[in-house]
């Protein structure tokens, strides 16, 4: 194909290349960048086109592919693995800001309101947020299902309500 054709051709296609872009991004300024890769990528590949072939599928596969190698990029950049020996700040769960203080209040505060509970009640709900299912817990304890289910979500519904402050 003629350069002057191959341009034409891509020139008619821009209004469509703009629409497919968007479904792709779902924003219009990405969607102008991407057509502008498309359309570079295009016209320095154009030696690559056969002519008498489907122009329309060769520039949409050229579009689709970008949109998938900077969607990955985008993930790739976004994902970080700490290499160091040393794993205790990401183990940690907390945050350490200056706030510590007051979320070691919180936490004993909390601790104050699980361990005021009674027994029967506690034991079940304590086996239930280390891990264990319903069925382990009542074979644990020699208490029939319903009851442990029970028992968890009176303890569930007394904590939301001992600790509505905590939201």
């Amino acid at each position: 194909m003629k350069t002057a054709t191959f341009a034409q051709n891509l020139l008619s296609m821009q209004t469509e290349l703009r629409h497919f872009a968007y479904k792709l991004t779902a924003d219009h300024d990405d969607a102008d960048d991407l057509l502008q890769e498309t359309s570079l990528k295009a016209l320095d590949n154009e030696e690559k086109y056969v002519a008498e072939t489907n122009f329309k599928g060769w520039i949409y596969t050229i579009m689709r592919n970008i949109f998938i190698n900077n969607y990955r990029k985008t993930l790739r950049d976004q994902t970080y693995v700490d290499y160091t020996d040393n794993l205790y700040f990401l183990n940690l769960g907390a945050d350490l800001t200056d706030d510590s203080l007051e979320s070691s209040y919180d936490l004993k505060e909390i601790r104050r309101v699980v361990n005021a509970l009674p027994k029967e009640y506690r034991v079940p709900f304590a086996m239930y947020v280390s891990g264990f299912k319903y069925r382990e817990i009542a074979d644990k304890l020699g208490l029939p299902l319903g009851t442990v289910k029970s028992r968890i979500h009176f303890t569930r519904k007394k904590l939301k309500e001992d600790l509505k402050d905590f939201r």
